[in-house]
């Protein structure tokens, strides 16, 4: 009897940190995707790493988060939406692109300010955009020599 005792509160236990796991995760969630703010449109060569719901940051600081992608069937070109975060108010001419946070680690949007006195309106599309760039297209170039000329004495 004792032994049932011990398996059925192991069990309420592990069922506990389960359901506190499960509640830790979904208002993570909801803070990723919370409604406020404005939307705002890009088109991007590659979106390589990035996914609905990777950030948008701004020097070093998440400040939206991509909501949407999808490929454009007349240029070939990934277009995102992307949310900021109500508050961020930035530049009309400011310029996206995507990097990478480390050799092995994901990627995120990065937002580069411009220098308009005009401010960046909701449902506006950013024109100046850079896609990612493949880490093995690189390696693969520095090593077969980049497209370099051959000399000839």
């Amino acid at each position: 009897m004792a032994e049932n005792r011990a398996e059925v509160l192991a069990g309420a236990a592990v069922l506990a940190i389960a359901v506190g796991f499960f509640v830790w995760a979904a208002q993570g969630s909801s803070l990723a995707f919370k409604s406020g703010g404005y939307e705002v449109e890009a088109s991007f060569r590659s979106v390589e790493g990035i996914t609905v719901g990777s950030d948008v940051r701004l020097a070093g600081v998440k400040v939206g988060s991509v909501t949407s992608l999808s490929l454009n069937p007349v240029s070939f070109f990934a277009d995102a939406k992307i949310t900021l975060n109500e508050g961020v108010v930035l530049p009309a001419d400011s310029a996206m692109l995507i990097a990478a946070e480390g050799l092995l680690g994901g990627a995120f949007v990065e937002v580069m300010p411009g220098g308009s006195l005009d401010d960046l309106a909701a449902g506006a599309v950013i024109e100046d955009t850079q896609g990612a760039v493949s880490l093995i297209n690189l390696l693969l170039k520095f090593v077969s020599g980049g497209g370099a000329e051959a000399t000839t004495p």
